[in-house]
């Protein structure tokens, strides 16, 4: 088909071919467990604290989970949950002290020449600004692109309906744009090779020569907003880091979080890739619940942001934060009297293994929404402090963090001016994510959101909505080819595991 293609005038090849993507992602749908359909919806909908939902208790089934997770490992377990607290004591006094100088700072110009030197920070931390990816007044002048055409289209939906922050858009031409731009896809892959690995696993089915696009919202957040407060969480699933067919599918039949539930936290690697090719983050079809595997999540900064000002808050401490969270459902306060002092209440003697008062609860993990944090459910994490706010960014700005990183937005917008940004994360190529594509792509075509967003028409009817035309006009080759209209390539110095899974990537895209 390919050849056959470059034989046609050029204005009949990207409407033929577009016809052969779309047949190739149906098939893929259909070769497959076909997806549940979405109904319509906004963020709140991916978070109880913002759809203020009432959950019950988690089924008994949770309880039984926990209990086989570490069932023969107890004494580990509990010693691991001491020497966790003692570092996450110190810890937090260093985050709390620094602010938002604990983030690392990048400058795009010479991003491959400074990453060596800024990876043991940058991997301890899950989290970067790097400077200066897209010039500044042509990221400033996105948000006028997309402020028309909210105008031009007043059907878009968006939280709050009647005081919109974020939008539920995903196709407008700055968002196209930004996806397949040589400096974003450069420092896309950058970040990726020099921070994840697959050590564990040299035969890994995943490749991180090329980024695959992930089509998300974006946000304009008005000064004085607070609405779209959404405190400290994570994405990519909830309750699936505890379940065996979730994040326990990564790895060699280990699960992603074995050596923590294991009591070995010290040992366990948030940047191994190949602990995660085949772990499942949406066993529930939620709402915005991410199923594709993003290394990193990440925004373009289109206004200039400071602290207290609408921004990201993260909490930098990737490692120890990941196993407090987990470990959490194993442990109880043996005293939460009001009269004790907050210092009494932290103490490790207060806290104890539950043992048979273990409940079915994994503190802010609900299936279908996303994993959210408190000071009451994960009081050790001391969240008041140590979520700290990025450092100013200009437009063109790339923030990225890890995606277990815990983050957040601020509760009230105090700035002079919208904060507002593109999200876009950083994925690499594997077979869930070509298959995912496979049905993005799709959904480009039709102008409808991508698959693990809130259904409906979308902009399917939008005036000024990009076509393939408009992408091949715009972007080079490796643009088409992260949004599944080209061919991927291996690379020479790839290995085994990541040629073959390129090859099976371009059978799932038809290409």
């Amino acid at each position: 088909m390919q050849r056959s293609l470059h034989k046609l005038r050029p204005a009949v090849v990207a409407a033929t071919q577009a016809r052969t993507i779309a047949m190739s992602a149906t098939q893929t749908q259909t070769s497959t467990t076909p997806p549940i359909s979405k109904r319509e919806g906004d963020i709140s909908d991916s978070f109880v604290s913002l759809s203020k939902t009432k959950r019950p208790p988690l089924p008994k089934r949770f309880l039984e989970l926990k209990q086989s997770l570490i069932r023969g490992r107890e004494d580990a377990v509990i010693a691991s949950w001491g020497r966790l607290l003692r570092r996450l004591r110190s810890e937090n006094e260093l985050v709390a002290a620094k602010g938002p100088g604990v983030v690392p700072v990048l400058q795009f110009d010479g991003l491959e020449q400074q990453l060596p030197s800024f990876r043991g920070e940058l991997q301890k931390r899950g989290v970067a600004v790097v400077k200066g990816v897209i010039p500044r007044d042509e990221a400033r002048a996105y948000k006028s692109e997309i402020e028309e055409y909210v105008r031009q289209n007043p059907s878009t939906r968006a939280f709050p309906p009647e005081d919109p922050q974020v939008y539920e858009l995903y196709w407008s031409s700055p968002q196209v744009k930004v996806r397949a731009h040589p400096n974003f896809l450069k420092a896309q892959t950058l970040l990726m090779q020099h921070l994840w690995h697959t050590s564990s696993s040299p035969d890994a089915r995943i490749s991180t020569s090329q980024t695959l696009a992930y089509a998300d919202r974006l946000r304009i957040r008005q000064p004085g907003d607070a609405r779209f407060a959404l405190g400290p969480h994570i994405d990519g699933g909830s309750v699936e880091r505890w379940e065996r067919n979730g994040y326990g599918l990564g790895g060699e039949g280990c699960g992603v979080y074995e050596d923590i539930f294991a009591g070995r936290w010290e040992e366990y690697d948030p940047w191994d890739a190949a602990a995660r090719v085949g772990a499942v983050n949406d066993n529930y079809n939620g709402l915005g619940a991410c199923s594709m595997f993003r290394m990193f999540q990440g925004w373009l900064s289109m206004s200039r942001t400071g602290p207290r000002e609408g921004t990201l808050m993260v909490n930098p401490l990737l490692r120890l934060a990941t196993a407090y969270m987990l470990l959490r459902p194993f442990f109880e306060p043996v005293s939460s009297s009001s009269s004790s002092s907050s210092s009494a209440k932290l103490d490790e003697e207060n806290w104890r293994f539950c043992g048979d008062s273990m409940t079915s609860a994994l503190q802010g993990a609900e299936p279908g929404f996303g994993q959210e944090l408190s000071t009451a459910l994960h009081p050790h994490l001391d969240l008041d402090q140590t979520m700290v706010h990025m450092p100013p960014v200009e437009p063109g700005d790339f923030v990225v963090w890890h995606c277990d990183t815990i983050h957040a937005v601020d509760k009230v917008h105090t700035g002079p001016s919208d904060s507002s940004v593109l999200y876009i994360p950083i994925c690499p190529v594997t077979e869930h994510n070509a298959k995912y594509l496979a049905r993005q792509r799709q959904a480009f075509l039709d102008g409808t959101p991508g698959p693990d967003f809130p259904g409906g028409a979308g902009e399917s009817e939008h005036i000024g909505r990009p076509t393939v035309d408009f992408l091949r006009r715009y972007s080079g080759v490796e643009g088409l080819r992260a949004m599944g209209l080209e061919k991927l390539e291996a690379h020479p110095q790839d290995q085994i595991g990541a040629q073959n899974v390129t090859k099976q990537a371009n059978q799932i895209l038809g290409l």
